[in-house]
Formats: C-alpha cells, structure tokens, sequence
C-alpha cells in the first residue's frame, strides 16, 4: 500500500510517497519501567488486563492508516494518544513522524488486538528523516491535547527520553516479526496520561516538537462516533 506525505529537510518540503507492507503498534515501550506500571494501572482501572510482558507489539490492518482531518468511530468510548511514528523503507531510509493509535476503549477490555483494529491509527502529513534527529533524539517532545466540550485539555507531555529509542525499537519488533523490516510503519506506544486516565475527547491534536532545529510536526482530527442511533 501507498501514503501520500510531504518530508520536511533544511527547511524544504517535498513531497514523499511511501510504500509499506506492514504496520504494527508497540505498547509499553517506557524506558522508565515504573511509569509503564502507572500506564498498566491505569488500564487496569478501566478493567484492560495488563501484558504478561512489557514490551508489546499488535499488528494492525494497512487499511487503517489516515490522515484524515475527521475520523469515524463506532462508540464514544474511544480515544487516541500522542506516538512517534518510524516508516521504515529499510534500514538506511527511515523517516520520523508523529501519529495517534486510536483506539475503542470498550472493546479493549475484551480484546485488545480488535480494538487496535476497529479505529484508524492517524498520522501528520509532514514527516523527517530520522537521520536528521538522531544525534539529539531524546530532547524532542512529544505533546497530546484533547477538546471536551469546547474547553481544551493537556493529555499528555514528555520527552523522547521516556519512551524507547528508534533503534532498540526496530530490534524489539524485528525480533517479534522475525524477518526485516522493509516497508513497516511502527507506532511507538505512548506516555501516561496527565489526567491519570482516558480522555474522551471531540477532537485531538498532537506535536512533535524540535527545538534544536526549531521545527514542529502537528496534528489534528475530530472525532465523530457513530452510536447516537436510537
């Protein structure tokens, strides 16, 4: 499959095609180990049951990459959550970007590899080459917020440094898939909420942000659900 993005370098944008032939969703991906336990305690306080091992990995239909301004969902219980995004066209090429793994949290409880599966994973359109951010990685930030009833809340904020970095990533789920990863989408996992739970926003926006490069990639979609039938 194809998705149409734009790579941002020295300041030019140009236009990038990109072929992939997997995707897949890495959860749990904290460096710091305790605060995955708060991220699994949070799950567990809505009845998700956590991983019998940290780090996890779901596969996920191509079909549900977007970039859609608007995405359409089954249940108001669902939501999304700030990731980066590696689009690996092999292990010389790969580019950064930043998405959200929208997710049914419902029917999360039941079957979290459905759930991964019954939402779009979302990505900006504006994407870097890894090499271009490699030397300063752990010092980009990643920022989620949500609008609920028109008031606009922080989800979530942290530092590349938590979560874990491009390489030891692509390890970990070479290691699961066994074989290599040309033409994969990895969506990192995620921070722990600021709210201490899930957030059932209208519309989400996430950034990526390079300070040492003075750049930013961004988001954002609403979020329409589709269960106001009577």
């Amino acid at each position: 499959m194809m998705i149409d993005l734009a790579l941002e370098r020295k300041g030019k944008r140009t236009s990038l095609r990109f072929a992939y032939e997997r995707m897949v969703n890495a959860g749990y991906t904290g460096r710091n180990q305790a605060e995955v336990r708060k991220h699994i305690e949070e799950l567990a306080q809505k009845g998700i049951p956590g991983p019998p091992a940290t780090p996890t990995l779901y596969p996920v239909i191509r079909r549900a990459l977007v970039k859609d301004p608007v995405i359409e969902v089954y249940s108001r219980e669902t939501c999304g959550e700030a990731e980066y995004v590696l689009l690996i066209e092999n292990e010389n090429r790969i580019y950064v970007g930043v998405g959200s793994d929208h997710t049914d949290r419902k029917l999360e409880e039941w079957d979290i590899p459905r759930a991964k599966q019954i939402c779009p994973n979302v990505i900006g359109e504006t994407v870097w080459a890894l090499e271009d951010v490699a030397d300063h990685w752990d010092e980009l930030t990643l920022r989620c917020r949500q609008v609920v009833g028109g008031q606009e809340i922080l989800y979530q904020e942290g530092k590349l440094a938590r979560l874990m970095a491009p390489r030891e990533l692509m390890a970990f789920v070479r290691a699961k898939v066994g074989a290599p990863l040309d033409g994969t989408i990895i969506f990192s996992g995620t921070m722990a909420a600021l709210t201490g739970g899930f957030v059932y926003g209208d519309t989400l926006s996430a950034d990526l942000t390079d300070s040492q490069l003075n750049r930013r990639l961004a988001f954002e979609y609403d979020v329409h659900s589709l269960d106001g039938f009577k």
